[in-house]
């Protein structure tokens, strides 16, 4: 058996597969050697990388679209605004017929159903907000960019927070706990919850303020996104492709690579365990994935490792999409047992380390992996799976699939028409600001002081906030007493601090 027969025979799988495109050896494509998944095998995540240009998000709409059509929901992030065209038919012209051609694919004009969202609401889209109680701690400090003291100390408010009954819905809330804590009265509160510092409070109060300063209240609130809504499927039994759009957030990296983690987080803290199954609940895609490690501290990493290890079983898959897979953490990048690598560019000595890195993340092959991830075309690509077994199969240098839908964004008019018909929008779409920790706080009646007190203010101190005089007073803690514990006893939190209330 030749080594190009040996390639085919290990993508022979006889249960349902997806079909990524036919082999090339030797220069020349092979159609009658199909390149595919196991279907079973698409919860065992995977990785899709490349260099810019070289095809990553056509592979995505591309694996999208095949499971959609198994009944399989998938989740996109749409970082770049140009996947929003899955929902609509696709164009042929002498290029798309070629690729089909080529690769014997009966390519048939197909768009697929799909919900539109938008982090907050901001840009087109069904808006997804999540409460800070929901977003956790660990999450948040991502954001906030605090270093690890500062994330637990984090932690400790928050669960001061949730032992008052106070709820921390939006960012107003959170400020509002802080505050307090920072108070000259608020002292006596910190000293019972760990060994948080004043200093540290203080810390987190800044990053807080200028954090909302920037425009970033619109993310946290009411009503909170239900991420099982991620996992429906059409009136035809097609998976629906639930596609984030975040071109309007493109300038908060952070944010929206945190807020993925939180989705995928909430997901797993809800999901049932279902073992090995014959297709996924979910398949998340998860663009710009060197985003969610950057800065990232030791006890992200850990979580986000031990969140995709679980998850498996939960039946989701995950994809993380990157430039190289020196962007992915080892022990992150040891659980993607689907690979799909684009051309990399070698033009600097960086590049030439990352190259040789990225090779010796494969199985041995027949192929010089180096010269090859250097000369490959737009939408080819190095591909090893795994089998139906569970075992890689052969390195396979693929020419792939043309996607049946539209390979381009729809046109905003669209998109918007797209959004306000959904089932969803009446749902998500106004914002509810109801009685939480910051009201609970301010309608408490200010203590009266006298002028000698008043007199000595700093002119900083003149100007404190209506919520840093109520919280600082010793009315928060007899409203504390009267909130009492209950609401706290049922919050609980999984490996990021994500919490959703017991029903």
């Amino acid at each position: 058996m030749s080594d190009s027969e040996t390639i085919a025979a290990g993508y022979a799988f006889t249960g349902p597969a997806l079909d990524l495109g036919a082999l090339l050896w030797d220069g020349a494509c092979l159609p009658d050697a199909q390149i595919r998944i196991p279907l079973p095998m698409l919860n065992r995540h995977g990785l899709v990388a490349g260099a810019t240009g070289t095809g990553k998000t056509k592979t995505l709409q591309l694996i999208a679209e095949q499971l959609s059509a198994q009944g399989v929901p998938v989740f996109l992030a749409d970082v770049k605004g140009d996947v929003s065209g899955i929902s609509a038919p696709g164009t042929s012209n002498d290029k798309v017929g070629g690729r089909a051609a080529e690769v014997r694919q009966q390519w048939t004009a197909t768009g697929f159903p799909a919900e539109f969202y938008a982090l907050g609401g901001i840009g087109h889209g069904i808006p997804v907000r999540a409460t800070i109680t929901g977003f956790g701690p660990v999450l948040l400090s991502k954001v906030l960019q605090l270093n690890q003291t500062q994330e637990q100390s984090l932690g400790l408010i928050f669960h001061y927070a949730d032992t008052k009954g106070l709820e921390l819905i939006d960012l107003k809330d959170l400020r509002a706990v802080v505050t307090f804590l920072t108070s000259d009265e608020g002292k006596v509160e910190l000293k019972n919850i760990g060994g948080l510092s004043t200093a540290t409070a203080g810390v987190i109060l800044r990053s807080l303020t200028a954090f909302e300063a920037q425009g970033m209240a619109d993310f946290f609130g009411e009503p909170e996104f239900d991420t099982s809504e991620l996992l429906r499927t059409a009136g035809d039994g097609r998976g629906m492709v639930s596609v984030l759009e975040l071109p309007a957030v493109q300038d908060k990296p952070q944010l929206f690579s945190t807020f993925l983690m939180w989705l995928l987080a909430d997901l797993f803290h809800d999901l049932p365990e279902v073992g090995d199954a014959d297709k996924p609940k979910l398949v998340f895609f998860f663009d710009e994935a060197h985003l969610l490690f950057n800065d990232a501290s030791k006890a992200f990493l850990d979580s986000i490792t031990q969140t995709v290890r679980l998850i498996r079983s939960k039946g989701v898959g995950v994809f993380f999409v990157t430039q190289t897979p020196k962007d992915v953490p080892g022990d992150v990048l040891a659980q993607l047992g689907n690979r799909v690598q684009h051309a990399l560019r070698a033009f600097t000595p960086d590049d030439q380390k990352a190259l040789k890195a990225t090779v010796k993340t494969f199985p041995n092959s027949s192929y010089d992996l180096e010269e090859i991830l250097t000369g490959l075309g737009t939408g080819e690509a190095v591909v090893t799976v795994l089998s139906e077994n569970g075992a890689p199969t052969p390195v396979a240098v693929t020419r792939l699939r043309a996607p049946e839908s539209l390979m381009g964004p729809i046109d905003p008019t669209t998109l918007d028409q797209a959004v306000k018909s959904s089932s969803l929008y009446g749902r998500y779409a106004q914002a509810v600001d109801r009685e939480s920790a910051y009201e609970k706080l301010t309608s408490r009646p200010q203590p009266q002081e006298t002028p000698k007190a008043a007199a000595k203010k700093a002119p900083a101190e003149e100007d404190e906030s209506m919520v840093q005089q109520v919280v600082g007073s010793g009315m928060f803690k007899s409203l504390a007493r009267s909130v009492g514990t209950q609401i706290g006893r049922e919050i609980t939190r999984s490996l990021f601090g994500t919490a959703r209330r017991k029903r």
